[in-house]
């Protein structure tokens, strides 16, 4: 029997996970891991929508929906940008999507063709370049260096260098939780719509900013593509429900292409996610109990020997310098778990170039849970 193996199966793995499944086996073995690896909220959904949930699966409520989702749903997110933003989104606009990474998938496939050349930063979200290298698109890396984030400055130069087809960028980020300031997220855009450059805003982070209010990249145009997802302020990682907000030119290419590779988000989730709007009250309690993780880590991580390599603006992450320690962030990080039973993603996820350098810790945990993990730290530095 020949077994076929194509090169797009040779993307780099996402490392998080891996340090995520070998945190899982010694905890199945009996040891007491903390682990501040994995960007999961360790509370469950809100209570209307587990009780949404149920009372669907009561009624059997669980099959296909349209392959852009529930209109009900629709309509919710449609709301949601108008309460929060204070901005006007037709719910025909909005994609329902099986997480974000469905999402991600759908705008590559309907926004670009093999050789493409997409622009992203460094460091940055791991599964942004694993999947378009899948695709055959040309990834273009911006190392942003000192700069917290990417700026118009960075795209001029990379379109310059070589035309960029598109840009993809997040706000607050991932793994830095850098938020773009309101000023340099418009000058972004309006460049990149000056150059033709097609964009792509990452804001499943968005209600997770601790200094500055949301400002979602729609404000400057209907000619973008944003993505957001429930599962990080709305807590509902496993629930594998995202959506997306589409040009209208987009619409029907995404919902193709959804067609065929989802044929529609799973109809248990859209039913509780319309509840998690409802739910603002029961969220600002979890992110108050980040904001107090993120207190703590700002303090003790540098004392410890981590340097913050960027401003913990949102989401609920902090990038460190760990060359005080190590210049190999994944044996470091290995170690660590090994040794200290405590888990955090090494950088290379995030920057093939300079991620040795570098180590992001999760504060979505508890509490006492981001305590005791750098108690155990200091123990084993010494």
């Amino acid at each position: 029997m020949v077994v076929s193996l194509s090169r797009r199966g040779e993307v780099e793995p996402f490392h998080a996970m891996d340090i995520l499944a070998e945190a899982n086996r010694l905890k199945a073995t009996g040891v007491p891991v903390v682990s501040m690896a994995v960007g999961q909220p360790s509370d469950p959904a809100p209570v209307g929508v587990r009780e949404a949930a149920a009372a669907a699966l009561r009624h059997g409520r669980i099959g296909y929906t349209d392959a852009l989702g529930l209109a009900d749903l629709r309509k919710a997110i449609a709301a949601h940008y108008g309460e929060h933003y204070g901005i006007d989104i037709a719910p025909s606009r909005i994609a329902v999507t099986t997480g974000s990474s469905a999402a991600f998938n759908l705008a590559f496939l309907a926004m670009f063709d093999p050789g493409d050349r997409v622009a992203i930063a460094a460091p940055g979200y791991p599964a942004y370049r694993n999947i378009m290298a899948a695709l055959g698109i040309e990834i273009v890396e911006i190392e942003l260096g000192a700069d917290a984030y990417l700026h118009a400055e960075h795209l001029k130069s990379a379109h310059r260098d070589k035309p960029l087809n598109g840009v993809l960028f997040a706000s607050p980020a991932n793994p830095t939780g850098a938020v773009i300031p309101a000023e340099e997220l418009a000058a972004l855009v309006n460049t990149a719509e000056e150059l033709g450059i097609a964009v792509i805003s990452d804001e499943i982070y968005h209600r997770l900013a601790y200094a500055a209010p949301d400002v979602t990249a729609l404000v400057h145009g209907a000619g973008l593509t944003v993505i957001n997802s429930f599962s990080k302020y709305y807590c509902m990682t496993g629930w594998r429900i995202g959506w997306m907000v589409l040009p209208e030119e987009l619409v029907r290419p995404v919902e193709r292409v959804a067609q065929s590779l989802y044929i529609s988000p799973p109809e248990l989730s859209q039913v509780a996610a319309i509840e998690a709007f409802k739910a603002t009250e029961e969220l600002e309690k979890v992110k108050a109990r980040y904001a107090w993780n993120r207190d703590l880590l700002m303090k003790r991580l540098p004392e410890l020997g981590f340097s913050l390599a960027a401003p913990m603006d949102g989401a609920f992450y902090a990038f460190c310098d760990v060359t005080r320690h190590t210049n190999d962030s994944m044996a470091f990080a290995r170690k660590m778990l090994a040794e200290a039973h405590v888990a955090a993603t090494p950088g290379r996820d995030f920057d093939p170039l300079q991620g040795h350098r570098t180590m992001r810790f999760s504060y979505a945990g508890s509490h006492d849970d981001m305590v005791e993990a750098l108690a155990r730290i200091e123990r084993w530095l010494k």
